[in-house]
């Protein structure tokens, strides 16, 4: 077997139909509802990403589209989900990355503890230092501290936010 082989059978979702069988499929599928398709969403990704939260009030189908893409990346196989949302979550802090620390959230839904939160936050940190052109260490450190204030207000159910809310004026208006 060949490795396209094999990466279309590490890529497909357990259990799924294949070829025509999968349009087919997907033709009977029935339009979700905003509602719907949010949680489906959660579901797949474990989170509702922000820009998904206002496409999704348009048409649905493009966030059921993304979550099954997200879910055959995640999901779990040779490294487990939440191993795989640290990682993410890690490189957002060794990049400064405000939209990739988000992938706390998901790492926390897949079992992730304070403690492998903590660590995995503090290898994106010392990445920051090594990364060419990166941000360095003491930017990445708030990253990493900004991981653990949003883990910690999540697990207590308060409000939390990643990044503040766009404004679009690029400080013309």
């Amino acid at each position: 077997m060949g490795i396209f082989e094999e990466l279309k059978k590490l890529f497909a979702p357990k259990g799924s139909p294949s070829g025509q069988h999968k349009e087919a499929a997907m033709a009977d599928q029935k339009k979700m509802t905003v509602e719907e398709v949010n949680e489906y969403m959660k579901k797949q990704c474990g989170f509702v990403p922000r820009m998904f939260q206002i496409i999704n009030t348009v048409t649905p189908e493009p966030g059921r589209t993304f979550a099954d893409f997200y879910a055959s990346i995640f999901g779990d196989g040779a490294l487990s989900r939440k191993v795989k949302e640290l990682m993410f979550m890690s490189g957002g802090v060794g990049y400064c990355s405000p939209r990739c620390i988000i992938h706390v959230i998901p790492a926390i839904n897949a079992g992730a503890t304070t403690g492998e939160i903590f660590e995995a936050a503090s290898v994106g940190m010392i990445l920051a230092g090594f990364v060419p052109g990166g941000p360095g260490i003491p930017y990445a450190f708030e990253y990493a501290l900004k991981c653990l204030d949003i883990e910690a207000k999540y697990r207590k159910g308060d409000k939390w936010e990643y990044l503040p809310q766009p404004k679009f004026d690029h400080g013309v208006f």
